[in-house]
């Protein structure tokens, strides 16, 4: 049986529905001995800000039982960079969909970077909404729906490309949340960013985390994941990218199931760079143990007690 892969969301079609999570993957450079980005569906690069951005100070990484705390801090080479040397690299050496993830500090910076964006190869822009807005006391973006709502509707004003809105975890209610930026004109929404958390090595009595605190990825938060992901299919008509503890293709199933139309990896992809190809092959075995000849029919078929 022929198995057929393929998806389309906001009118980009993915080869098939497998990305990497931003931030995981540097800018593709670190994985090409490894595999090469043209088997993947797309690529989310590295977090970008309107300026370079050096991060936080080590030690940013905790390893953790079944995940990992980070705190890098966005450390980037900023969006002009990327815009006029990485892209075009990028659209020269691979044949796949490249997802640019822009993060702000103030709603003009997210518009300035939207355009500067809208006007590379990338077939998307994805917005992390849970950085500190520093015009109102640091709260993320993220936490408060009306700020969402008002942030996504400007950044809009200013993308020329499909917008993906990636929501935190660290919510009351992720739904709300969701359809705020749904009314804020959002295309597509991206779940979920990390959970904070916080490791403390016992024999100095103090954070591991030089920044004390971090976000939490990998297996223990996939649950979380797959709920979230599910209630917000339920609440919003937006196609759904999603992403948190994915390490197989049974995982990638599960986030469909749930509601994704496009399944992210991540912290999986530190343990092993080629995971990529074993996710395949188990998504393909379970289109054939089932009989499925178009993954795109999985997508929220999740059947509830």
């Amino acid at each position: 049986m022929n198995k057929n892969m393929e998806v389309s969301i906001c009118g980009v079609n993915f080869k098939n529905p497998i990305v990497t999570a931003s931030g995981t993957f540097g800018f593709g450079e670190e994985y090409d001995e490894y595999v090469s980005l043209n088997e993947y569906g797309g690529f989310t690069a590295k977090g970008l800000t309107r300026m370079p951005r050096a991060g936080n100070p080590p030690p940013r990484i905790a390893e953790t039982p079944y995940g990992i705390l980070n705190s890098v801090g966005l450390q980037n080479p900023g969006v002009e960079q990327f815009a006029e040397h990485i892209m075009p690299d990028l659209a020269r050496k691979y044949d796949t969909n490249v997802i640019a993830n822009m993060a702000g500090n103030t709603v003009e910076e997210y518009c300035e970077m939207a355009e500067i964006l809208s006007e590379t190869e990338a077939a998307m822009l994805e917005m992390n909404i849970s950085c500190p807005n520093v015009k109102h006391g640091g709260m993320a973006f993220g936490t408060d729906a009306d700020t969402v709502s008002h942030l996504t509707a400007e950044v809009k004003k200013h993308c020329k490309k499909p917008l993906i809105v990636k929501l935190s975890p660290n919510v009351t209610s992720v739904s709300e949340i969701a359809k705020a930026a749904e009314a804020g004109g959002a295309d597509a929404l991206s779940l979920i960013n990390t959970l904070l958390g916080m490791a403390i090595d016992i024999n100095t009595r103090r954070p591991i985390l030089a920044n004390n605190t971090g976000g939490l990825s990998g297996p223990a938060v996939k649950p979380i994941a797959v709920r979230m992901i599910y209630e917000v299919s339920q609440a919003v008509k937006l196609p759904i990218i999603g992403m948190g503890g994915v390490m197989s293709g049974a995982d990638a199933i599960e986030l469909m199931l749930a509601g994704a139309s496009i399944v992210a990896l991540g912290t999986a992809l530190f343990t092993d760079p080629c995971m990529i190809l074993r996710v395949k092959d188990e998504m393909s075995a379970y289109m054939e143990k089932y009989n499925i000849s178009c993954i795109k029919d999985i997508i929220g078929t999740v059947r509830m007690n």
